[in-house]
This record gives structure tokens, C-alpha cells and sequence, in this order.
């Protein structure tokens, strides 16, 4: 099968595969066609050392099932998404409902588990989720990046008169901003780059240049997703006393911080990643926004260098290869 595999020690690190060998899901687990799979920042981390992860790159797609080794035959053809934490179910996180903090724990083309940059993958069924006849595939994409913007509301509570601010406005700064701004709060997205704002904006999103932005204590809750590491600092600046930071950006990258803002604001700080997929698959199917316009370009298998390439440029968004024959 074609694959794109990330190995540090290789030289080049990154190999362009056309005969890697299909994956045997094991019992209990399902063997996927990818059909699309989207290009994350985390991956482009991982590139960079983040994870230490050597394998077969990628986490977010869609495809369908194509071979069940277990009981649930029922998915054989079902066009599917997959979260991507691969839990014990047994330990004391699991027997909590906590998969995804469990420490025996794999997760799709992060950890100790090969991604869906390929052909074919392979995840357990229960990690399974049957995509609606209505949502396409250039939206089902979107599905695992959703969930992890919907995972803030099932974090913390935004109540109806809190100022929410989100930082940032790449592919999950927008999507925080589409989901928050179903919420009753004034929600606010900043951002660097107008034409990208403008793709939210045009769904009743509002928006703002970060130079433009007053650095003042204002908002009661900052999500910060700005991909850089002098994202803390800038929310920091922007919270109340006693306000809420919720931090979505993976970096690898060392920066030191002055913690001293979060003892005397008393800020409560809120890492947040995954997050639940049934809310983002409902979101696209009753179609409350509208995540095509967030697609940068959608590249063949052929161009998938291309494909990693142009999702590093400045003002690119979703960059989407595609396994489809």
C-alpha cells in the first residue's frame, strides 16, 4: 500500500512508500480504507521531535471499513471516522471513561501506533464512528479536530454573559470559533490574517486583527491556539482575575515563562486536546457551520510531499491527501 512514514534516523527522515505492507487488524480491531486524510500541526510537530514518534504519519480521516476481525461485522462497508486513542479499557483511567489519559495507551500516528497517511489503518471498533450519508467526505475529515474544539465545552462552562476570547486563526482556532460561537457568550476570535477570518466571519463569527486588539484584563476565558509559544504570555495579558486559560497549542519548542500572572490573577489553566466525537459528527450532519471553506488543498497520494509542504506556508489551512482510487 502507499504510505508516508516518518523516521528520524532515515536520511531522508520522511519516505514516500508504494509497497508498505497492509496492516492485520488483531481481534477487536477493524482494517479501514482511508479515503481522505487531513494534515495536522501535530504531525508537522512530530517532524520537528515532538512525540520522539518513528511510523506511518497521520490521525485525521476518512474511510471505510473493510475488514472486521470480531464481532462487529456490522461495520464491514459502513463509511467510518476513528478516534485515535487506543486505551487498555481495564485500568483505573479506563474503568473512570478517561481513554484518553490511559497510560497503556496508543494513539493513531502519535504513539506506538502506525497513522492513517496511507492506504489502509487499522483501529479497534469501539473507536468507530459511522458518518451520516449527508456529511461528505471533505467534511468528515474535519471530524477529528472538531471533537477536540467541542472538548473545551465539556471541559469548563461558558455562561451566558462570560467574554470569550479564541487566540489564533489557523485550522483549530477557527473551528474553536465556529463551535463556541453556538453558544449564548460574546465569543471573539483574533487572529493575524484577514482572509482567514473572514472565512468565519462570513458565519457570524466576530472577528478581530490581534494588532488591533486592546491588551487589557477583559475576557473571562481565552483559548489559546495560536501554534506559537509566545501564545501563554499574549492570553495572560488579554484574562480577568480569576479567569479561565484553556491551552490547545502543541509546541515543540522550549520558551521561558513568568508564571508569577497566574498566582496573582489566580488563573485556572486548562490543558485540552482530544475530544468527544459524537457532538462533532452531529454538528455536521444538522450542518450548524460550514467547514469547506477551511480546505487549503487537496492533494493525490503522487503530491504527498507536496501535500506537507504547502500545509507549512503562511496563510494555508487544511491541506487534505487523497487515497481515493
Amino acid at each position: 500500500m502507499r504510505a508516508v512514514e516518518f523516521n528520524k534516523v532515515n536520511n531522508p527522515p520522511l519516505v514516500f512508500h508504494d509497497n508498505y505492507p497492509v496492516p492485520d487488524p488483531q481481534p477487536g480491531e477493524v482494517l479501514i480504507k482511508v479515503d481522505l486524510a487531513g494534515i495536522c500541526n501535530t504531525d508537522l510537530e512530530i517532524i520537528k521531535g515532538y512525540m520522539n514518534f518513528s511510523g506511518i504519519l497521520g490521525h485525521e480521516f476518512v474511510g471505510r471499513v473493510v475488514k472486521v476481525n470480531g464481532d462487529r461485522q456490522d461495520l464491514t462497508g459502513k463509511r467510518v471516522v476513528g478516534e485515535i486513542n487506543c486505551p487498555c479499557r481495564v485500568c483505573e483511567y479506563c474503568q473512570q471513561g478517561l481513554y484518553t489519559h490511559c497510560p497503556n495507551r496508543s494513539t493513531l500516528g502519535i504513539f506506538n501506533r502506525n497513522g492513517c497517511f496511507a492506504d489502509y489503518t487499522v483501529l479497534p471498533a469501539e473507536n468507530l464512528f459511522i458518518i451520516p450519508d449527508s456529511v461528505a467526505d471533505e467534511e468528515a475529515v474535519f471530524v477529528e479536530p472538531l471533537a477536540a474544539a467541542y472538548e473545551i465545552l465539556e471541559q469548563i462552562n461558558i455562561k451566558l454573559d462570560d467574554k470569550v476570547l479564541i487566540l489564533g486563526d489557523g485550522k483549530l482556532g477557527l473551528l474553536i470559533s465556529l463551535v463556541l460561537n453556538q453558544t449564548a457568550a460574546d465569543v471573539l476570535l483574533a487572529g493575524k490574517h484577514e482572509e482567514k477570518l473572514d472565512k468565519v466571519k462570513k458565519q457570524g463569527v466576530k472577528t478581530v486583527s490581534i494588532e488591533e486588539l486592546e491588551i487589557s484584563e477583559q475576557f473571562d476565558v481565552v483559548v489559546e491556539a495560536t501554534g506559537s509559544a509566545g501564545g501563554f504570555e499574549l492570553a495572560l495579558n488579554l484574562l480577568k482575575p480569576r479567569g479561565t486559560l484553556v491551552l490547545k497549542s502543541t509546541v515543540a519548542a522550549n520558551k521561558e515563562i513568568n508564571l508569577a500572572p497566574l498566582v496573582i490573577n489566580e488563573i485556572t489553566v486548562i490543558g485540552s486536546r482530544c475530544g468527544p466525537f459524537k457532538p462533532a459528527v452531529e454538528a455536521l450532519e444538522k450542518k450548524l457551520f460550514d467547514v469547506k471553506p477551511l480546505i487549503s488543498g487537496i492533494y493525490k497520494f503522487a503530491r504527498a510531499n507536496e501535500a506537507l509542504e504547502s500545509s507549512r506556508t503562511k496563510g494555508c489551512l487544511k491541506v487534505i491527501i487523497d487515497f481515493r482510487d
